[in-house]
């Protein structure tokens, strides 16, 4: 009985792993994606959470997004084809287009309305003012961005 009930076993066994490495996701079905972005920034927290979670993958794209700072270097990519989608400013695009360029980019979304600059505290303020910065050093986000001692 041992002698015809392992080789069932071992048949069915390998059977299951089939079904299930046939019917599984492969990572070569995904389609590829490579988004540039400007900055690392928390208005951009949705998107890093969903590439977290595998919400990408659930919708069948591999996303590799990586950092190419500055809205030129963006640009660039996007048009070298180095990268499929690209978030900058529309700044860039106009550039480009102005200069009668034939190959050009188009803006199809705005993810924010204005700078992303904001104030933070290691200390809490219950009725802060911005007076309460005098004397206090700010660091900017990104080149360009003043740095300065109030």
């Amino acid at each position: 009985m041992k002698k015809i009930l392992i080789p069932i076993v071992i048949i069915l066994l390998i059977g299951v792993i089939s079904f299930f490495c046939f019917f599984r996701k492969n990572d070569n079905d995904l389609k590829k994606v490579k988004v540039a972005e400007v900055t690392h920034s928390i208005f951009y927290t949705p998107q890093y959470v969903a590439d977290a979670l595998g919400y990408f993958e659930e919708e069948g794209l591999d996303v590799d997004i990586i950092l190419t700072s500055g809205a030129d270097k963006v640009t660039a990519a996007v048009l070298s084809g180095d990268v499929e989608i690209g978030f900058c400013g529309s700044e860039a695009t106009i550039y480009v287009y102005n200069q009668g360029e034939k190959d050009y980019l188009v803006n199809f979304a705005g993810l924010t309305k204005r700078d992303g600059s904001f104030i933070v505290s290691r200390e809490k303020y219950d009725n802060f003012t911005l007076n309460d910065m005098k004397g206090k050093t700010i660091i900017g986000g990104r080149i360009g961005v003043l740095l300065s001692n109030l």
